[in-house]
C-alpha cells in the first residue's frame, strides 16, 4: 500500500475588483477580511499558487511534491506520463459580484507558441444566480474576423455577443477560443486546464485600484478567437439520482453531476486518473478501505488514482456533487 487517501487542500483566495462575499455566505468559505473575494482556487498546480494538503499525515505537503513522490499512484499513469509533476487541472469557485471582463483563452498550440504554456478549455456549473443574471458565451450571429474588428473598432462589441439568462444548475462548456464572460450575480464552479493565460478583450472601461484602465489584449485576442456561431451555447443534460450524469467530456477532462440520496459504491478500475469531487449541496462521507473523510458544501476532494473503489455516503438530504477526472 502507498498510504494515499482522499486529499483536501487549503484554498487560495483572490481579491478581485469584481468579487464579493458569496463564497463565504453561500459556500461557507473562510477568506478572512478580503473585501471582494472573487476566486477560491480549490486545487491548483499553477506555479506560485500550488495547493497545500490540509488533512491527514500529508498535511503541509504541496500538490507538486506529492505528484513527484507518488507519480501515477496519485494522478494516473497516463497523466503522469503526459504532464509530469504539473497537475493538469485547475479547480475553482468564482463569485461574480460585478460583471467580469469579456475575454478569450488561446488553444494549446497558440499558448505553447506565445507563452510556453497550455491553452485553456474550461466549463462552468452555475452554483447560484440572482434573478435575471446573465453570462456571455460566444456570438449572437455569424461573422468573420473582419466584421468582428469593425464592430470592435466602432465600440459596438456588446452588440454581437450572445448573452444568456442563467439559473442554478445551468452548465456551459467553454472551449479555448470562445469569447465569454461571467455576469454579475453569478457563482460558478469552474473546471479548467492548468493555465492562467487570459486575453482581456473589453472591461467596461473599468478602473483598477490605482485609477487606471485595466490592460486589454486586443491583438493577441484577435488571433485566439473562434468565430463559430451556435444557436445555443448552454449544455443540455439529464440526471439520474445516485448515478454519474455526464455534463462535459473532452480530452482535457470529464465532468459528471451526482445527486446523492443513498450510499453509492464507486468503481474506477477502468479509469487511469485521479477523481475530484466538489460538494455543491449538503454533506457526505467518502469511505475507502482504510479511511473515512467527510465533505461539506463548498469543499473539494482529490481521490488518488490508486484508490479505485470507495463508497459515497450522504450525511444530509439534497447532496449534490461534481465528479471530475481525465478519461
Amino acid at each position: 500500500m502507498n498510504g494515499l487517501y482522499p486529499l483536501k487542500f487549503k484554498p487560495h483566495y483572490f481579491d478581485k475588483i469584481w468579487g464579493g462575499q458569496k463564497l463565504k455566505t453561500i459556500l461557507g468559505k473562510d477568506f478572512g477580511k478580503l473585501p471582494n473575494c472573487g476566486e477560491s482556487w480549490e486545487i491548483s498546480g499553477v506555479e506560485g499558487n500550488i495547493s497545500v494538503v490540509s488533512n491527514g499525515f500529508l498535511a503541509g505537503n504541496n500538490l507538486q511534491e506529492l505528484v513527484e513522490i507518488y507519480m501515477g499512484d496519485l494522478v494516473g499513469e497516463k497523466n503522469y506520463e503526459k504532464f509530469g509533476i504539473e497537475f493538469p487541472l485547475l479547480i475553482k469557485f468564482i463569485d461574480a459580484n460585478d460583471d467580469l471582463s469579456i475575454q478569450v483563452h488561446p488553444n494549446d498550440e497558440l499558448s505553447k507558441k506565445r507563452h510556453n504554456a497550455y491553452g485553456k478549455t474550461e466549463m462552468w456549473y452555475i452554483v447560484d444566480a440572482e434573478k435575471g443574471a446573465k453570462l456571455n458565451s460566444g456570438f449572437n450571429k455569424e461573422l468573420n474576423k473582419e466584421q468582428y474588428q469593425q464592430y470592435f473598432n466602432e465600440g459596438k462589441l456588446l452588440d454581437i455577443l450572445s448573452f444568456e439568462e442563467v439559473k442554478k444548475g445551468d452548465v456551459f462548456f467553454m472551449p479555448a477560443g470562445r469569447v465569454h464572460a461571467i455576469g454579475a450575480g453569478i457563482v460558478v464552479a469552474e473546471i479548467q486546464q492548468t493555465s492562467d493565460v487570459t486575453y482581456r478583450i473589453f472591461d467596461f472601461n473599468r478602473m483598477d485600484a490605482e485609477g487606471k484602465e485595466r490592460e486589454l489584449h486586443t491583438e493577441f485576442a484577435l488571433d485566439a478567437i473562434d468565430f463559430e456561431y451556435q444557436e445555443s451555447y448552454k449544455t443540455e443534460y439529464n440526471t439520474v439520482p445516485n448515478e454519474s450524469s455526464e455534463l462535459a467530456k473532452c480530452k482535457y477532462f470529464t465532468t459528471n453531476f451526482i445527486e446523492l440520496t443513498q450510499r453509492v459504491e464507486k468503481d474506477f478500475y477502468d479509469i487511469d486518473s485521479f477523481i475530484i469531487y466538489m460538494c455543491l449541496e449538503g454533506s457526505l462521507e467518502l469511505i475507502t478501505e482504510n479511511n473515512t473523510e467527510s465533505l461539506m458544501k463548498g469543499e473539494t476532494f482529490l481521490v488518488p488514482a490508486s484508490i479505485s473503489s470507495y463508497v459515497l455516503n450522504p450525511l444530509s438530504d439534497n447532496v449534490k456533487l461534481l465528479e471530475v477526472y481525465i478519461s
